[in-house]
């Protein structure tokens, strides 16, 4: 279905557009609504709807305004925008953003549901046409597009000359003048082929619009992107929105899942490989689980603070279950090239084992010897490396309390932020203005680097748990006070009686007359 996200400043309009429009009988989903377009742009950022509704004359933040950020930031979204009589210069400028329709106030359910059907029509006609795999074919021939893309892989993997970098961005037109940088690996996962085309061309209209970011398709699948920012909060701000923009178009079809990787940040062109290398490796070390993840480099480098380098510890950063096999297949592969050594090789390879995990542990603050004294004795060892068996089993062992207490200390981590955003949830419900970007404000994250987190570790978005958490405290005061439905609406963070209404039906299955009468009775 396609979404639809209404904002105006007038209460009697959205609940005409809200209640008079049979949304999915038209093929429409009703996704939320906003009085102004300050508290709008922070749900329209998380909500990604297809179509924007918005009156042209709001407080705070008018309707051009909020058209002009959205097309910048997800220019997927056609708008429609509503004017009243005396209005038309503003509807003028409003053409010059890019909007898809303008309707005179007053109009009818019919005129807006004309209007919101050509925005669906031309969306579905844009997405045939991105998604013609022709189209496709001929751009990838052009020269200037294979030049800019072998010039960009040879950036990130090292090789490019750096001595001619900034001369060789100007012939191809690329800016990479700024402080910090980032590089962004987004995998798509699919059986259908057509799928991923139409997923690719997707991605390679709309990342034109990405003024800090350029990109190439390194593999078929493989999405790699080049970040820049002034500081590097802006940075990890744009690539955390950019990621969860790419998933989004990617999974417009759903045959397919992203898993995205975000590299560390770095301070100069030729440490790009550096960010490179360790998307790569989250990459590499991921299972794929057919859900859409983030995954970013420095959450991880911020936990783990090891000096000296050790390519075991490194896999166990980002090891799943699925992965221990491999490692121990890698390390039987060695025994089974020198079987005559089996006990010394075994038992060089097992302490080896046991000596990175010791720092994995170490790094989370932790100390072996406290935590699993058992795999330290020297009995442990020697027991292991009697036979083949006893060692696959034993090698086993170790790697699975490895990954178990790095989920559990990395689960810690972002519980503490979690915790602390579900705390201010809980006394700041009422307040109209508690938003996406007022919650991440106080827990210290980026807006968009604490939507991915909160909808990864808790199963929901944002918004979700927010308006479970209004409705929720609205049924507890109608059952512990007589306080009229449109003071309760008010009183639990809703701006609009209606829309309370509406909502709490489509959360409930009821109105919440009908839930008071039920809960009396």
């Amino acid at each position: 279905m396609t979404s639809v996200f209404v904002v105006d400043d007038e209460s009697i309009v959205l609940d005409g557009i809200r209640s008079k429009i049979d949304w999915e009988a038209n093929g429409f989903s009703f996704l939320g609504e906003a009085t102004d377009g300050e508290i709008a742009l922070s749900m329209i950022c998380e909500l990604k709807p297809d179509i924007l509704v918005t009156d042209i004359k709001m407080p705070f933040m008018d309707g051009l305004q909020l058209a002009s950020i959205v097309k910048r930031k997800q220019p997927w979204i056609k708008i429609i925008i509503l004017s009243g009589h005396d209005e038309f210069d503003y509807a003028k400028k409003a053409i010059s953003i890019g909007i898809v329709d303008y309707l005179l106030k007053p109009f009818t359910p019919d005129e807006l549901l004309e209007s919101m059907n050509r925005a669906a029509e031309q969306i579905a006609s844009e997405r045939k046409q991105l998604s013609d795999i022709y189209k496709l074919k001929e751009e990838l021939k052009s020269n200037e597009v294979l030049v800019k893309k072998d010039f960009l892989n040879n950036l990130v993997h090292g090789s490019a000359n750096m001595s001619t970098v900034m001369q060789k961005c100007q012939e191809l037109e690329i800016d990479l003048i700024s402080r910090f940088y980032k590089v962004l690996i987004s995998k798509i996962e699919t059986d259908d082929n057509d799928a991923l085309q139409e997923s690719r061309s997707l991605l390679n209209s709309y990342s034109a619009s990405w003024d800090q970011a350029v990109s190439f398709f390194h593999h078929t699948n493989l999405l790699v992107c080049i970040f820049k920012g002034s500081s590097q909060e802006e940075l990890e701000d744009v690539t955390f929105h950019t990621a969860e923009s790419i998933a989004h178009i990617a999974t417009k079809n759903d045959k397919c899942k992203v898993l995205t990787a975000i590299g560390k940040t770095v301070e100069h062109l030729s440490q790009l490989k550096e960010s490179y290398s360790d998307a790569r490796q989250i990459l590499d070390a991921t299972k794929s689980n057919r859900e859409n993840r983030i995954i970013n480099s420095d959450d991880l480098e911020s936990t783990f603070e090891i000096n000296e380098s050790d390519p075991l510890v490194d896999k166990l950063k980002y090891a799943g279950k699925n992965d221990i096999q491999t490692i121990i297949d890698d390390s039987m592969s060695l025994l089974k090239k020198n079987s005559e050594l089996f006990s010394v090789i075994a038992s060089y390879l097992l302490v080896d084992m046991i000596f990175s995990v010791s720092k994995l542990v170490e790094s989370f603050g932790g100390d072996i010897k406290s935590v699993k004294p058992d795999i330290l004795q020297r009995k442990f060892i020697d027991d292991a490396v009697k036979d083949e068996e006893n060692f696959t089993r034993t090698l086993e062992y170790v790697l699975n309390f490895a990954v178990e207490y790095r989920d559990s200390k990395m689960s810690g981590k972002y519980a503490d932020v979690i915790l602390k955003a579900k705390k201010y949830i809980e006394d700041h419900y009422a307040d109209q203005n508690t938003t996406l970007t007022s919650v991440a404000e106080a827990v210290c994250l980026s807006p968009n680097h604490f939507s991915t987190i909160f909808s990864q570790e808790c199963k929901t978005t944002f918004i979700g748990y927010l308006t479970e958490v209004r409705i929720e405290n609205a049924k507890r005061l109608m059952r512990e006070t007589d306080m009229k439905g449109y003071d309760i609406a008010y009183e639990c963070g809703f701006s609009d009686p209606h829309y309370f209404s509406y909502i709490f039906k489509k959360n409930t299955g009821l109105s919440p007359r009908e839930y008071k009468m039920n809960y009396e009775h």
